[in-house]
């Protein structure tokens, strides 16, 4: 499908437009900065851009108060069909965030019930025990997020609850011509669920994605056939910092190699997961590596991989922030304009060379050669092989590999060269190579 061969841009609108903290007026009309960025994005190459919660909520999007109503704070539904149709002309998908395991407390069927108690229609929407007692003196208790009781549970087993997730999901695509959904917390949606959604979205739409944001356990147990098309891989983001930090590069390759090597590992070797170096509920990649100077090779890895890379607005030119305690908007901030700089030149370069490679699109992944700092590996579709290396000892370092006489060509540099068992390569550096038949 057309997520295969994508790039992906995320943004988190609120933060974004710096509207989390404004007043409510569909009249600041906010969210048609995203057009202002359009070029920027062309210029980068990115195909698809996610867009995390943009709905009417409490506060921070994943308090929803109404699927079917843009935030106020971001404008009116027709400013975010412009916003959609200016990306559909300028060639990118749409993604939208999907919030279905839980709402707002100020989501209209939970008003109802704080009204009616158990009088109300929609007492079976939630998990809710008339029994007891919660903090704000409801009248009832209720199951809720982790331990965010703002996050009120959904019943997804309940087919009213279902039908009406349905319908706005439906009303997305035909008002905004969206091209898939980014399903939140996917590890708690309901199997039923998901199998219901994948049947209704792909009749409603071919090549409808449905993307899970999956922490932990098997991601086949919800990317398959059935359920979810992709997930968000956050084995090898958790691989790709902590092996920089730590100058052991054996961690990510142990994650490469479980999930995309020859048997017995190659557990997703056929599925394109969402690899991404961090988003919005994480530290920016640029404040949490030790060095700065780890950035470009980090990217050079990601954009290597198998799978679906994904860029995080800002993150592109090197952007920071830290999560701190139950906060997360320095991680969510709004950038007046894109910025350009050596960093953000690398990786528009990074997705030009990865969408003219069938290689890096398609191919099988193999190691090639690892050490704790040094890290080569192999990427073959047919008679295309690629191969992406990184170096991140301080000194310069010659590294064996089963080559030989071999010509390959350095699609950075556009140098070629005569592999003969090794390859040189300075400190801190990367690069890839592309066999010259």
């Amino acid at each position: 499908m057309w997520f295969d061969q994508s790039t992906i841009y995320q943004i988190y609108p609120l933060g974004f437009c710096g509207v989390l903290d404004a007043e409510r007026d569909p009249r600041r009309r906010s969210i048609l900065k995203v057009i202002d960025w359009i070029p920027h994005m062309q210029k980068l190459g990115v195909d698809a851009v996610l867009f995390n919660p943009l709905f009417d909520s409490d506060y921070h999007g994943y308090d929803t108060r109404n699927l079917f109503k843009v935030d106020e704070r971001l404008g009116s539904n027709d400013d975010f069909r412009q916003v959609c149709a200016q990306l559909d002309e300028a060639g990118m998908k749409v993604i939208l965030d999907g919030v279905f395991n839980h709402v707002g407390r100020g989501f209209w069927a939970f008003q109802d019930v704080r009204e009616k108690q158990q009088h109300s229609a929609y007492k079976d929407w939630f998990y809710l025990d008339f029994q007891k007692q919660n903090r704000f003196q409801d009248g009832f208790s209720y199951q809720f997020w982790e331990t965010a009781d703002l996050l009120v549970k959904l019943n997804l087993k309940n087919p009213a609850v279902e039908e009406h997730l349905f319908n706005a999901i439906q009303e997305w695509i035909h008002q905004y011509e969206i091209d898939g959904l980014r399903l939140d917390v996917a590890y708690l949606l309901e199997h039923s669920f998901l199998r219901n959604l994948r049947q209704k979205t792909s009749s409603w739409k071919a090549d409808f994605l449905l993307l899970g944001e999956l922490v932990a356990g098997d991601y086949k147990t919800w990317v398959n056939s059935e359920m979810l098309n992709s997930c968000t891989n956050y084995e090898c983001y958790k691989g790709l910092f902590s092996s920089f930090n730590d100058l052991n590069l054996f961690e990510i390759a142990h994650s490469l190699n479980r999930q995309f090597a020859s048997a017995p590992y190659a557990l997703y070797r056929n599925q394109r997961l969402m690899n991404f170096a961090d988003n919005h509920d994480v530290d920016r990649i640029a404040s949490r590596l030790s060095k700065k100077e780890h950035l470009e090779p980090l990217y050079a890895i990601l954009f290597g991989i198998p799978g679906v890379p994904c860029l995080y607005y800002g993150s592109e030119w090197g952007a920071t922030g830290k999560k701190t305690t139950h906060k997360d908007e320095e991680l969510r901030l709004s950038y007046d304009h894109p910025e350009w700089n050596t960093l953000t030149d690398l990786i528009s370069q990074l997705i030009k060379i990865r969408k003219n490679e069938k290689a890096l699109l398609n191919g099988d992944y193999s190691q090639l050669a690892l050490n704790n700092q040094h890290f080569l590996f192999t990427r073959e579709y047919q008679q295309d092989k690629v191969i992406v290396g990184v170096n991140i000892n301080q000194n310069p370092l010659e590294i064996k590999i089963p080559l030989h006489n071999e010509l390959w060509k350095n699609l950075l540099t556009g140098e070629e060269m005569t592999v003969n068992g090794s390859v040189f390569m300075e400190p801190d550096s990367f690069a890839y190579w592309k066999k010259v038949s």
